[in-house]
């Protein structure tokens, strides 16, 4: 199965061909955002760190900030600095340069001379960056080129029985196809733990799967506190789920029916097809930014209540089971899997159209979050992970 995308020559493929502007640190983020609105398509990329974190988040924002420039969406970036943060020029080009060769530039305010000289700098760069991205055309690429992450939030009844089922069948069809799928959300899989194991490729990819979920678990006893005590939310409760566990079997449908080949890291770059799973936390946000850095051009995302979420960098398709949520937050939700409770499609059916729908994003359709501009950005700490 085939679709219209960019082939990068560091052997990435997008579905998109953005240019970045990506502050450094927080401290820079409104001049880099100046930067970005005055140049049209230009996409600007929050940063909420890069400064006075502890060694170990300083590691996981660099990871997750290379992988997102990284991505396969994105033809180059600009990043602005401040000139006296944690994260400094030379390591954010070397991390870079670890995953892609694709061209980024880097400038500091203070090295600049202040705001309006780093402006006007910045302009000229992204411009010019914006000219030699719009020379890429779309070719033909294959499906086994796809990353689909896949998440949940805003879960109802309807997610574990429609939406989150038909979402598992479309992955099925995907990774039959040579492509890739990537569960996430370890938090809501305890529960499921069991399950999981028993689908790993190998012994050992089922015994990963298990120990990360109790290990997950365990980190909230050992900080006094039960996940329980927050999760469900007070949306999913009100909505009628009443316990993580079910919650957790409703969110796993995702996956499908295919064993487990691999399991990553949070934010770690995919290096291998079939379906995988990332240990991330459960808010959504961050999630969602986990495997876009690691490699997901496209992110189908189910909720059962409604939710905007959207990010810079990859379309996120909202998917529903529930119709009258379908019809009155339309403006953020595209596309409606409820006629599989009803029964007038089968879970089979709405799969191949998941699948067909998802081919026409990768060519090019836009989805609703990014008609709206919608651009959500978080990154998980370790020192407060799960």
């Amino acid at each position: 199965m085939k679709f219209n995308g960019y082939k990068r020559s560091d052997g990435h493929v997008g579905i998109r061909n953005h240019v970045v502007v990506l502050p450094g640190v927080i401290c820079s983020s409104s001049v880099a955002k100046k930067i970005a609105d005055k140049v049209e398509d230009a996409r600007y990329l929050y940063n909420p760190n890069g400064c006075a974190q502890n060694a170990k988040d300083t590691s996981m924002t660099l990871e997750i900030l290379s992988g997102l420039i990284a991505n396969g969406n994105v033809y180059g970036a600009l990043i602005v600095g401040l000139g006296c943060e944690t994260i400094q020029k030379n390591i954010y080009i070397e991390a870079i340069q670890k995953k892609t060769n694709k061209p980024v530039v880097y400038i500091s305010i203070q090295e600049e001379g202040g705001i309006q000289k780093t402006v006007e700098k910045g302009i000229k760069i992204v411009t010019a960056l914006m000219e030699e991205a719009s020379k890429c055309e779309r070719v033909e690429c294959d499906l086994s080129d796809i990353i689909l992450g896949m998440e949940c939030g805003g879960s109802d009844p309807t997610s574990g029985l429609s939406a989150n089922t038909v979402l598992g069948n479309t992955s099925d069809r995907l990774v039959g196809l040579g492509g890739t799928a990537v569960l996430s959300e370890t938090p809501e899989a305890i529960g499921a733990e069991g399950i999981l194991e028993k689908r790993g490729r190998t012994p050992e990819i089922g015994k990963k799967l298990y120990d990360i979920v109790i290990k997950c678990e365990q980190s909230y006893l050992d900080s006094g506190d039960d996940i329980r005590n927050t999760n469900p939310s007070p949306g999913n409760k009100a909505s009628g789920i009443t316990t993580l566990e079910e919650k957790s079997i409703g969110c796993i449908h995702k996956s499908g029916t295919k064993p487990f080949d691999g399991v990553y890291e949070y934010g770690q770059m995919i290096d291998q097809k079939g379906l995988m799973f990332m240990d991330t936390t459960a808010y959504d946000v961050a999630s969602v930014v986990a495997k876009i850095a690691g490699g997901a051009q496209i992110i189908a995302f189910t909720t059962g209540v409604g939710t905007p979420v959207g990010n810079a960098i990859a379309p996120v398709i909202k998917i529903t089971g529930n119709h009258t949520t379908f019809t009155r937050l339309n403006d953020m939700l595209d596309f409606d899997t409820s006629e599989s409770i009803t029964g007038v499609k089968t879970i089979t059916e709405l799969g191949e159209e998941l699948l067909d729908y998802i081919v026409d994003v990768c060519n090019g359709e836009r989805v609703k979050a990014e008609e709206h501009e919608i651009s959500d950005m978080a990154i998980n700490q370790l020192s407060s992970y799960c």
